[in-house]
């Protein structure tokens, strides 16, 4: 019987290979992506209770950037995959609920070890295939943030289970961190592999099962998430992966009694569906689920008078472009004073006009597809309108060709109008929209960055006058969740700057943070008298 109280390993930031070709780190995740691009067609099942489920419907995967190669196909599921999902995790319950925290502790902890070490590879090349990541997108997301959420949210645990109450003389109070009373249901997107792997990772630390649905367009990396988990020695049926119609999913899952909790992440129109359904069955649920969400975002760079252009420059050119715009928090609009215009644009120019396009394989690419030909189409579709209208006009890219793969030119627009359809709507794609403002108007048009979005996700200010960050910081107050200083709006750290925003952007719980842990847990509080009254009479009563 264990009778310590264990200090974990102090967590510290996986470190970013840099994937210098010619370097064997280099040739070794090459040769990975190439055997895994040329072996045998993989079939990638659903994992239910423990059990690899095959079926007769075989979706296939195919990459972005190649449309015609089949990698593979996955299972596609029904009504009865889900409910048992729903009867495995529930079945796995008491067990994973009662096994001491140290030892699930050690479950994710090996779990980050064996994705720094054996893993890391594999995860990267699959990231890169079926989601179209160069070498350095893939490094960090698929492996170190994944390894950082492993890590920190390890040692975040520790911390929520010893935040305990005081006690007086007499007594001894107590917390116990006790795991939602159902499952929890995840549903994930396809941009962020280790998205995936945390929505289910997280509440499963703090001893919940979960049911996962990966999106259709990540099943590849889904299954070397499952591999992982197995590997660091996740009992059966805490984790169970499923692909399913949505619908179908939520029609079992949003009416089942024992539903306790909602991790998602993906747009804000679905979020707002599911909780709306959530909301109307709220009576049958045993205790009212816990519903986090992070969604859609329309975030901004706002540039002062005083700024560098070239740094401006920079910052738009990496933060709107890196994955072809297909981040949450990717810059999609900004706003950019009078004066240093001119400068700012021949730079933007020059370094979009210098972007490789092309599959990940070549590491010299920096733009590879988009995910899928939805995406490929809504987002033509963007640039087909711009093209018809009198106050927009684009300054580079604009052509896009999907013969191969889902390519889509990184384009800049540039728009007299502030409230122009591209300044405002999600685009989730490789389109930044900027609009010049007058160089003296900057308070006014803080005002506007903050009105013209029904999204709160990030956001940055560059300048070097510091009376004008202030300012920007309190103006724009509620407009980005994660807001920048002198730098592009995205990149976010696990353990550096925890992410999340408001507004139609989320429930801001912070991802990679104690605040989103403690969304899995249910408190009791326990007080222990030692010696109890033995007469009903106070004091007062004489």
């Amino acid at each position: 019987m264990a009778n310590a109280h264990y200090k974990v390993p102090l967590a510290i930031n996986e470190p970013v290979r840099a994937y210098t070709p010619g370097t064997s780190e280099h040739t070794q995740l090459i040769n990975e992506y190439k055997k895994m691009y040329s072996q045998n067609p993989i079939d990638v099942p659903m994992h239910i209770g423990g059990q690899e489920i095959r079926t007769n419907d075989k979706r296939p995967m195919s990459p972005p950037h190649e449309r015609t190669k089949i990698l593979g196909h996955f299972n596609y599921g029904t009504k009865q995959h889900v409910e048992d999902a729903i009867s495995s995790a529930l079945a796995a319950r008491h067990d994973w609920a009662n096994l001491p925290w140290e030892d699930r502790a050690a479950i994710f902890l090996r779990a980050a070890d064996l994705l720094a070490g054996p893993f890391r590879d594999k995860m990267n090349a699959s990231t890169m295939l079926a989601q179209s990541k160069n070498v350095m997108q893939a490094e960090i997301d698929a492996s170190c943030e994944l390894i950082d959420f492993f890590r920190f949210n390890v040692q975040y645990m520790t911390e929520i289970y010893s935040q305990q109450p005081e006690s007086l003389p007499g007594m001894w109070n107590r917390m116990e961190y006790r795991p939602l009373e159902g499952f929890v249901f995840a549903i994930t997107p396809f941009n962020f592999t280790s998205i995936c792997a945390n929505l289910c990772a997280a509440p499963a630390m703090m001893g919940n099962v979960v049911v996962w649905k990966p999106a259709e367009s990540q099943m590849y990396s889904a299954q070397v998430i499952m591999e992982l988990f197995e590997a660091a020695g996740v009992p059966a049926g805490v984790i169970n992966m499923i692909s399913v119609e949505g619908p179908v999913a939520g029609d079992v899952v949003f009416k089942h009694r024992d539903f306790a909790g909602l991790h998602f992440t993906g747009s804000t129109g679905v979020f707002r569906h599911l909780w709306k359904e959530i909301g109307a069955n709220i009576e049958m649920y045993r205790t009212y689920p816990r519903i986090v969400g992070e969604t859609g975002g329309k975030d901004f760079i706002m540039v002062h008078k005083s700024a560098n252009a070239k740094e401006v420059a920079t910052a738009l050119t990496r933060g709107s472009f890196e994955f072809q715009g297909q981040k949450c928090s990717a810059a999609s609009r900004a706003y950019i004073p009078s004066n240093l215009w001119a400068d700012v644009k021949a730079t933007v120019i020059e370094q979009v006009k210098s972007f490789k396009m092309g599959s990940p394989e070549d590491s010299s690419n920096f733009i590879n597809a988009v995910i899928d030909e939805a995406a490929f189409d809504k987002i033509a579709g963007f640039l087909d309108y711009v093209k018809t209208q009198n106050d927009s006009e684009i300054i580079v890219g604009g052509n896009y060709d999907k013969s191969v793969g889902y390519f889509i030119e990184p384009t800049v627009v540039v728009t007299s109008n502030p409230k122009f359809k591209t300044m405002c709507e999600e685009i989730f794609g490789p389109v930044l929209t900027i609009f010049v403002y007058d160089a003296e108007d900057f308070e006014a048009t803080l005002d506007l960055v903050d009105s013209t979005s029904d999204y709160a996700l990030t956001g940055s200010i560059i300048s070097n006058d510091r009376y004008a960050i202030n300012l920007a910081m309190k103006k724009l107050e509620n407009a980005a969740g994660n807001f920048y200083i002198n730098d592009k709006p995205t990149g976010a750290v696990v353990g550096q700057q925890p992410f999340g925003g408001a507004r139609g952007s989320g429930t801001n719980d912070k991802a990679g943070s104690p605040m989103n842990l403690l969304r899995w847990t249910s408190a009791r509080t326990i007080k222990e008298t030692f010696v109890p009254a033995s007469d009903y009479r106070y004091p007062f009563l004489g």
